[in-house]
């Protein structure tokens, strides 16, 4: 007989079945509790100012260095050193806590695997509490999974180390409510990763290690400061336990790097240059400016000024301050085509190898296939060295507010477009279906790269803009390209296979976050609305 929990505190939505009465036990339920009555108040506040800043870009205000912090900027201070296990992460993977992907990430050829429930996991119920199960198992060292042939999958001996990224500040969990509204999502996955595992972890020699993304702004990092704090007198943990790496993924908090470090300083110990979300922060950021329109999104790449400007100012603060600067994602993804591999893996060896030569003391990876590639590349650069943290960049130009908000050059294309659209079709069906990882024409896509997709031509469609060809960009345009796409993957994929998809209500989201009147700042925001 299942059960629906509603407590004096926290009113769970879902029945508890065996998996949930293994992680919402009475102390562990206390602890969200606490944890939500306490920090989930500020979480708004904190959200509200996001809003505001974003209406004053709106009306023609760019994001630029604060005056009010310029003492933070120039004065000499580092944050608390780091542990000897954080030293050397010259090559991390990152995916959703699958069971068989948590298996092959940990015994992957890298330092660190992230176990991500952000942007690469849908967020339906079942697989968030499966996702815990998974890294409580991964933490004991007892995961296992057998495939429908038989087949074992086991850790190996050393798996690399884990950590986890924890939902943003704008995501609710919308199956938990406290006071008759979803409690926020980050402190779900927080509490339940750190009350499940912080004993099994110390025992290993190991700690809590977090991923903290979309940080827009210091404050926000100061919030989760104080979550650090109080859980670290909540279980007598000495100060400085509990560490994390930020996200450096929106336009506005490349801005606030050192503000982010100096706020965090007792618990961050990198951050990290997440190029696609930038790229999306950069098209939501500057929505309502028609001279910082972005082209198709294939021709933005590392080299360009923008991005360019935020990969070395990132590394230059990070060691300055005495953590490490941890580069992107390469979405590229080993195939099964001889021609096709080997153009891939050359890709990925230029862009790792230009991470580390630029500074990097790392580097993300989205598949196993091409870990081996990367950790060369680092290897050739750090030596024996752990990491790069003596590459200072004091030779460098000064990087200005200029060069981190200026346009790249390229053309906006009708098969950009419809690129774009294919992608956001089927990542949204995927996402909508439970996926939120998803090979699609040799990129592994997650959020971030289905709201480039997005974003790009809502920009495109607000400023009027003019395809190479000489077609207008209108939402009759996009509903247009659209119904032939639609059409053309429900030829593709089988008459039978498209009735059992959700494509028509991926398409009808689509259209929604991509031509309403005001760019809706997450697709996950009216997206999860249909996930269980």
């Amino acid at each position: 007989m299942t059960e629906m929990v509603i407590s004096p505190t926290l009113t769970f939505t879902q029945p508890f079945l065996s998996a949930e009465k293994q992680l919402f036990t009475p102390e562990a339920v206390n602890f969200l509790h606490t944890l939500v009555v306490r920090f989930a108040p500020e979480r708004d506040r904190l959200l509200k100012a996001r809003q505001q800043r974003q209406q004053s870009y709106d009306r023609g205000t760019l994001p630029d260095f604060d005056m009010e912090t310029i003492s933070i900027r120039e004065s000499e201070w580092q944050v608390r050193s780091l542990p000897q296990l954080l030293c050397d992460r010259r090559v991390e993977i990152t995916g959703p806590p699958d069971r068989k992907m948590v298996i092959n990430a940990l015994n992957a050829s890298v330092n660190v695997y992230m176990a991500d429930f952000e942007d690469s996991l849908a967020p339906a119920w079942q697989k968030l509490i499966e996702g815990q199960l998974v890294l409580r198992e991964a933490v004991a060292g007892t995961l296992r999974y057998t495939s429908e042939s038989g087949k074992i999958y086991q850790l190996r001996s050393d798996p690399a180390l884990l950590m986890c990224r924890v939902r943003g500040l704008h995501l609710d969990e919308k199956h938990v409510e406290w006071r008759n509204r979803a409690i926020p999502g980050g402190l779900f996955d927080f509490a339940l990763y750190l009350f499940h595992n912080l004993q099994a972890l110390q025992k290993k020699g190991h700690g809590p290690w977090f991923y903290l993304p979309k940080t827009e702004h210091a404050s926000e990092v100061a919030w989760w400061r104080e979550i650090f704090r109080f859980s670290e007198d909540h279980f007598d943990l000495p100060r400085g336990t509990i560490k994390a790496t930020v996200l450096i993924e929106t336009l506005p908090a490349v801005f606030q790097m050192d503000e982010i470090l100096w706020e965090l300083r007792d618990h961050v110990v990198g951050l990290n240059c997440g190029r696609w979300d930038y790229i999306f922060s950069y098209i939501k950021t500057l929505a309502q400016h028609s001279d910082r329109i972005l082209p198709d999104r294939q021709q933005i790449s590392m080299d360009q000024p923008f991005l360019d400007a935020c990969s070395r100012l990132l590394i230059k603060t990070c060691h300055r301050r005495g953590v490490l600067a941890m580069g992107g994602m390469s979405a590229l993804i080993p195939a099964k085509d001889e021609a096709r591999n080997a153009w891939v893996r050359e890709k990925v060896q230029e862009d790792k190898a230009r991470e580390a030569g630029n500074g990097h003391d790392g580097t993300w990876v989205a598949h196993p296939g091409l870990a081996d590639i990367a950790m060369a590349e680092f290897d050739r650069q750090l030596g024996k060295r752990s990491n790069q943290l003596h590459i200072r960049r004091e030779s460098d130009s000064p990087v200005t507010a200029e060069r981190l908000l200026r346009p790249c050059r390229g053309q906006r294309t009708e098969a950009g477009m419809r690129a774009n659209i294919r992608v956001a079709l089927q990542y949204l069906e995927a996402w909508i279906s439970g996926n939120g990882c998803v090979p699609i024409d040799g990129l592994m896509e997650d959020t971030a790269t289905a709201e480039i997709a997005r974003a790009s031509i809502w920009q495109w469609i607000r400023h009027k803009q003019i395809l190479s060809d000489g077609q207008l960009v209108t939402v009759a345009l996009f509903q247009q390209f659209l119904d032939q796409e639609l059409a053309a993957l429900r030829q593709r994929v089988g008459e039978t296979a498209f009735q059992h998809s959700r494509f028509n209500e991926a398409a009808q989201l689509m259209t929604q976050i991509t031509t309403a009147p005001e760019l809706i700042s997450f697709l996950t925001l009216p997206g999860y609305r249909l996930l269980p």
